[in-house]
């Protein structure tokens, strides 16, 4: 997995590409933890170009969105795949995110 990080301050999106599986999931959320704690607190992370996302990903994303709601900072998510929402959808995660269709409106969701 390659990881992208675009800084639009406040704003910072965070660009995964692949697959988030067991061994990108720890990489990644400790990136997503460390931007929260380095100060970030609107975040937008952009799934467009994520094929697969395991259960080892689901549970970084829910670790970053726990501490996310702990500091009072705004987490969205945006460009998921059909495949990648029917995944969400199966695991039931829709409801703990905010997510949007597309970067622009999930840009102006996490300003």
């Amino acid at each position: 997995m390659e990881l992208v990080e675009i800084r639009r301050d406040p704003l910072v999106i965070v660009e995964p590409r692949g697959r988030i599986d067991t061994m990108a999931a720890e990489p990644f959320g400790e990136r997503l933890t460390e931007l929260i704690h380095g100060g970030s607190r609107h975040m937008l992370i952009d799934l467009q170009h994520v094929i697969y996302i395991s259960s080892a990903g689901f549970r970084a994303l829910l670790i970053v969105g726990k501490l996310a709601e702990e500091v009072k900072a705004k987490l969205v998510l945006c460009g998921l795949s059909a495949e990648i929402k029917r995944l969400f959808e199966i695991g039931t995660f829709m409801d703990l995110f905010t997510i949007c269709a597309s970067r622009e409106d999930g840009m102006a969701k996490a300003q």
